[in-house]
């Protein structure tokens, strides 16, 4: 599965989690909520839990998936990848 696909699940479980969108969570209160969550709902469960807030309050649905997708794209945020300056300049010097 790619990172873009986990973080869309990751987004459903934490959207579908009872930790408040107006708490600012550390990225091990995360891990242990989307752990928790996904062994109680599953991930269906949690999408079906995401659809269910869109149907019933839509407003407030689209403020909370912000959030989560904020939260896990902060906690999950891969490293950028990176090159050695000194492999860039042996590279020029090879040339």
């Amino acid at each position: 599965m790619s990172t873009l696909n986990l973080n869309v699940v990751r987004s459903e479980a934490l959207f579908a989690s009872a930790l408040p969108s107006s708490c600012e969570p550390t990225a091990a209160q995360v891990r242990a909520e989307l752990a928790r969550t996904v062994r109680s709902l599953g991930v269906r469960g949690c999408a079906a839990r995401m659809a269910q807030e869109f149907g019933d309050a839509p407003e407030a649905a689209v403020a909370r998936m912000r959030w989560a997708r904020r939260v896990v794209a902060e906690v999950f945020a891969a490293p950028a990848a990176r090159t050695p300056a000194h492999h860039h300049h042996r590279l020029h010097a090879a040339a």
